[in-house]
């Protein structure tokens, strides 16, 4: 794999991660979907879309997008194009109350929603028994599909390898540098916005759950007031020990890899010094790229300079040859 450069004009993480989100590339085709509704439990319902693959010899990438996003945010679009025009089968899932989902469930999901994962790569196994099946898990779904692999339940045998991009290992760290630091005030703002979305649409449908919009200020003072008390949490503290995936990365028991830029602003390289890891984790820290930034210098082999889009891309490619052997 090409190593990563950033490019000139983008210096550090903070504009790394801003150009990253912000900056529109080349159109690409928008691949035909088959719709699933997933039903979690009696009351929850999420829904995943499926872009069937155009070469059956390929394994199917299942897609997790991070906080706030969707099956509809700009990366999650740009990298199941790519991967459905090179003839992969793709999953884009929705967790809960999420994008077309939102309005469906009763709660929103939280970055321990790994039983959750766990029903929908069941459901894509089920359909596909044949296939292989690789997860790929952005920003918090990184942390929650390491998390999935750590905690000692059956994991199918067609997921054959993950990657978690960015994944906020230690959540209480994260949460910190998101809601108290200056410098991450602009994020913090723009999250809670896309936060609020969904909390507004779970109020409309479910007047009588539990309100995500007593305290919208900081990813802190909502993780306190709503995410640990909606997912039966004792407090804050325990949703932030009991689910940050640095504690379970030593049990996982498949190939795992993490990639994260040392520059990232919510997730310090630091942070996987003091972690013990399985020896099925790979550990990939580019000096720079911010936070599922990584607008490179170079064009990258795919014609543009969008270089996570092409280490996802390699890192499938890898996992498929060790696969075929």
């Amino acid at each position: 794999m090409e190593s990563f450069e950033a490019h000139w004009g983008i210096p550090g993480g903070i504009a790394q991660t801003i150009a990253g989100s912000q900056l529109k590339g080349r159109r690409l085709p928008s691949p035909p979907r088959i719709r699933h509704e997933l039903h979690l439990d009696e009351q929850a319902k999420i829904i995943l879309f499926e872009m069937e693959s155009k070469d059956i010899s390929k394994p199917i990438i299942l897609l997790a997008h991070g906080m706030g996003g969707c099956s509809e945010s700009g990366y999650i679009k740009r990298i199941s194009a790519k991967l459905w025009m090179r003839g992969y089968g793709v999953i884009l899932i929705n967790h809960q109350g999420c994008g077309p989902g939102m309005g469906l469930s009763p709660r929103l999901w939280n970055g321990g929603s790994s039983d959750d994962l766990a029903k929908m790569i069941d459901f894509v196994v089920q359909r596909n028994p044949e296939k292989p099946l690789f997860p790929i898990g952005f920003s918090l779904s990184g942390n929650v599909l390491l998390k999935y692999l750590g905690e000692g339940r059956a994991i199918p045998g067609n997921v054959l390898g993950v990657l978690a991009v960015n994944p906020p290992i230690d959540l209480r760290l994260s949460s910190a540098i998101l809601s108290r630091k200056w410098s991450c005030a602009l994020f913090n703002q723009y999250y809670m916005r896309l936060i609020r979305n969904q909390a507004v649409a779970l109020m409309k449908h479910f007047p009588s759950a539990l309100s995500p919009l007593k305290n919208l200020k900081t990813i802190w003072d909502f993780d306190v007031t709503y995410t640990a008390p909606a997912g039966g949490f004792q407090d804050v503290d325990d949703y932030y020990d009991r689910c940050s995936s640095l504690h379970y990365l030593k049990e996982i028991g498949i190939p795992a890899a993490i990639l994260c830029a040392q520059d990232d602003p919510f997730v310090p390289g630091e942070v996987f010094d003091r972690v013990e890891m399985s020896d099925n984790v790979t550990l990939h820290q580019p000096e720079q790229g911010g936070h599922m930034g990584y607008i490179s210098k170079y064009a990258t082999p795919h014609g543009d300079r969008r270089w996570m889009d092409y280490a996802v891309l390699e890192w499938i490619q890898q996992l498929q040859k060790v696969g075929d052997k």
